[in-house]
């Protein structure tokens, strides 16, 4: 199954990928048996509301293979517009899925992110991640896992210590879990160096997996209500981004999808 199989919803200028998560493993299955690489980037309403006005947002979204709904806001706006997306596709589901359908391969995975170890005798958020996709799909393989300090973007020659620590391990596939933008920063770093690899920036998806944030109940991931879940165990460092920003431009997304759906009569 190839990405060219599959079309595009255009979002407020954005195109997303119509496709399922089932079919997202699969892509990169047959991808990896054939020797290619790709990127995965999983755009929410924050992502959207940024691609207005982000130059670098942009290219990223134009950079990526896949382009995938992380957002019940983003599947409503589609079936209002006329052109409706099968399902939300989230970050935070496609680390397991995408490892357990490696695991039917024999492949392996990089972890990078999650939360650094408190002290010398408790492991970090990126090595239990890692442990844990590891003991729920078998065949899977572990390549390896770097957990930056925070702030490690800031000095040249330990982000480079990172990257080269991926490089060095050359997996099949790698999770970025340092949240926008700073991990499709690093995967447009590593690309050029690991063309047969596939990327994908999960955001909290390896502190999920890790057990340090725990994800919200699937009744409010399927009724859109995730983001105030994420709001209630994150007030401080996410009231401002949803509350000011994302809440009115999904309400005007929605409000704007019916005229596309005129326009495309």
């Amino acid at each position: 199954m190839s990405v060219e199989a599959f079309d595009r919803v255009e979002l407020d200028g954005t195109g997303i990928d119509r496709i399922t998560e089932a079919e997202v493993v699969a892509v990169v299955r047959d991808a990896l048996a054939h020797g290619r690489g790709g990127r995965i980037f999983t755009p929410n309403v924050d992502i959207l509301r940024r691609a207005q006005r982000d130059d670098e947002c942009r290219r990223h979204l134009q950079d990526a293979d896949l382009v995938v709904a992380d957002g019940m806001p983003l599947i409503w706006a589609s079936k209002l517009s006329g052109a409706p997306l099968p399902e939300r596709v989230a970050g935070s589901s496609l680390i397991w899925s995408l490892s357990a359908g490696l695991g039917l391969d024999q492949r392996s995975i990089f972890v990078l992110g999650g939360t650094p170890a408190a002290d010398d005798a408790t492991a970090d958020g990126a090595t239990r991640a890692a442990d844990r996709l590891l003991a729920a799909c078998p065949g899977l393989r572990v390549a390896g896992t770097s957990c930056p300090p925070y702030g490690f973007d800031n000095d040249p020659l330990t982000y480079s210590d990172h990257c080269a620590k991926v490089v060095d391990a050359r997996p099949d596939l790698v999770f970025v879990g340092l949240g926008y933008p700073k991990q499709e920063r690093f995967i447009s770093r590593l690309r050029s160096e690991l063309p047969q690899t596939w990327f994908i920036g999960c955001g909290a998806a390896v502190n999920f997996v890790a057990g340090d944030i725990e994800r919200a109940p699937r009744w409010m991931q399927r009724t859109g209500l995730e983001w105030a879940h994420r709001l209630g165990t994150e007030p401080r460092r996410l009231a401002g981004r949803y509350l000011r920003h994302d809440a009115p431009y999904a309400l005007r997304l929605l409000a704007q999808a019916p005229a596309q759906r005129a326009r495309a009569r």
